[in-house]
């Protein structure tokens, strides 16, 4: 029988137990991103609030199991984990009701991922915490400051394979509920691993129970139907929680939980979203709309815009996606299809501007949510970067998410400010009459003269573009205050502030009805087209922002 070399470190049970604690934990911690994010987000309120409280909870472990360190034996750890186990396989059953009642304390936006974090995350954490100062209790290394040193080192090293593990592997792989089964049953093996190579009757059957919650919690969430509709595909893809569901006529692509594209199934092509019809406003702008041969959209989500673009233009389409899962259930669910019009590469935004040879007489950029905004995506040297790859009279669409006035139009205003530095000329359209965070389409050209609402109405009665657009035009924003906002540039990480105000209002997406051609008739009676200028003190909500409250509602980031 080969035994293992003298000079090969064989990991004691304490020793092993503090590594799987780290793996644990720091799985748990990125887990949680994704379990809080369709209710709070992602935004770096968010993520900071996670950080926080796993360091806290984990340090008040640290501190309880240090005091009770004296007592540590293999059985004390066995429970423990045991107790995580039970408490991850509750966290699967039950975490859409807690997200739901934890979504209703009265925070202020930035700290209400608070309350879920702490309820869901905080109590396995510090059980966990008590790990590390028992291991070092029962090392077998001589000194207090070897066995710490040992156990902090075995701890990282646990973390930092949790961390790559859950990142690379199980969160591109596997769904929320099946990443919660692998970590409680590692916990479980781990608890039952320190009782060998006599297990307790107790432990044994505490270990089989938790087993059966585990199994149980991830089985009963795997039905087919939520309030989203009928559930077609779910995973967990590399950046986001990803979800086709149909409801009726209608089936919607939700990211994290927010609805990001609509299909009609029965008019697959057809704008179900309002705000993607101004898509088609480079048509309006171009000074010679036939002479648009290639067009660029960043971010494809359901590709409704590139699909209808198809259809509807002798154009070349390139469509760039950074989510590949994104495209394989575009290319699944919502009837896209790539051909010598469509091109769809899975790359990012920026990288794909700088290394790309095309020149384009459109670029649509639609990579933005409401409550997470790539940076690199917004800033005055990317805009200089999508001005390099516009030919002379290209046009830039951007679906910029915001309010139109008061504190939540900070980034709308901001970006506004950031492409009039690269841009002769920019407009704004707001896509709700409703003074609440919506869509705001923001066109920049290299124009030196400016179009008014008068010359866009014209083109679009004397040009025929599959589209009427005479409403949408109506939503012209005839000036934007921007003395009080910054320019956004790539050493400057100020989107998040900006994005600040945002948290926890309304968020409302126009729906349209017919649009089939030119001469359709609108069958949505909330689109009402009177707009008037933004002109009240940009930073107050007194007055301007009547419908900007705490409310909470589906949000659109890119279609």
């Amino acid at each position: 029988m080969r035994t293992l070399p003298d000079h090969v470190p064989r990991l004691t049970k304490a020793e092993l137990a503090v590594f799987i604690s780290g793996v644990a934990s720091m799985g748990l911690e990125i887990l949680a991103g994704r379990i809080v994010a369709p209710q709070f987000g992602s935004s770096i309120y968010t993520w900071g609030s996670i950080i926080g409280v796993f360091l806290a909870a984990l340090s008040l472990g640290y501190h309880q199991g240090g005091k009770r360190a004296e007592r540590a034996t293999n059985r004390e750890m066995t429970w423990l984990f045991i107790a995580t186990a039970a408490y991850v396989a509750v966290l699967l059953f039950a975490r859409d009701p807690l997200l739901t009642a934890t979504a209703t304390i009265n925070l202020p936006p930035r700290y209400a991922s608070l309350p879920a974090i702490i309820i869901m995350f905080g109590p396995p954490t510090y059980f966990l915490g008590f790990i590390s100062p028992y291991a070092a209790q029962l090392s077998q290394k001589e000194g207090i400051g070897e066995a710490s040193g040992h156990v902090y080192a075995l701890g990282t090293i646990g973390s930092i394979v949790g961390t790559f593990a859950t990142t690379f592997l199980l969160i591109p792989s596997l769904s929320i509920g099946q990443i919660g089964l692998v970590f409680g049953l590692l916990l479980v093996v781990t608890a039952v691993g320190l009782e060998l190579p006599s297990p307790s009757r107790k432990p044994t059957i505490g270990a089989f129970f938790v087993v059966i919650l585990l199994v149980g919690a991830v089985a009963g969430g795997t039905a087919g139907y939520s309030v989203q509709g009928e559930v077609l595909h779910q995973t967990q893809t590399p950046y986001q929680q990803l979800t086709v569901a149909d409801s009726g006529d209608t089936r919607t692509m939700y990211l994290d939980g927010k609805r990001h594209s609509a299909m009609d199934l029965e008019s697959p092509n057809r704008h179900v979203f309002d705000y993607t019809r101004y898509f088609h406003m480079p048509y309006l702008f171009h000074d010679e709309p036939d002479e648009i041969d290639r067009v660029l959209f960043v971010g494809g989500g359901g590709f409704t815009g590139p699909k209808r673009f198809v259809e509807e233009y002798d154009a070349t389409v390139d469509v760039v996606e950074i989510d590949p899962d994104v495209i394989d259930a575009a290319e699944t669910y919502f009837d896209v299809e790539e051909s010598d019009q469509l091109n769809i590469y899975n790359q990012d935004g920026r990288v794909f501007l700088q290394e790309t040879n095309h020149t384009y007489d459109a670029i649509v950029l639609d990579a933005y949510k409401m409550d997470k905004v790539p940076h690199e995506l917004t800033t005055e040297e990317f805009m200089s970067e999508v001005d390099d790859r516009l030919n002379d009279d290209g046009v830039l669409v951007a679906n910029v998410i915001s309010a139109p006035s008061g504190p939540a139009s900070d980034f709308y205003r901001a970006e506004y400010k950031t492409m009039e530095r690269v841009f002769p000329q920019v407009y704004a359209f707001r896509t709700s009459s409703a003074s609440v965070v919506q869509n705001i389409e923001l066109v920049a050209t290299k124009d030196d003269d400016r179009l008014t609402e008068a010359d866009l109405e014209a083109r679009n009665d004397e040009r025929d573009i599959g589209i009427d657009l005479s409403d949408e035009v109506g939503t012209y924003v005839e000036s934007t205050a921007t003395d009080d906002v910054p320019v956004l540039r790539d050493d400057r990480g100020s989107v998040d502030s900006l994005l600040d105000p945002m948290l926890g209002q309304r968020y409302v997406i126009e729906e349209s009805g017919s649009d089939a051609g030119s001469d359709a008739e609108t069958t949505n009676e909330t689109r009402n087209r009177s707009v008037s200028p933004i002109e009240p003190d940009p930073r107050s909500g007194s007055g301007t922002d009547p419908g900007l409250g705490p409310e909470s509602a589906p949000a659109v980031a890119a279609d």
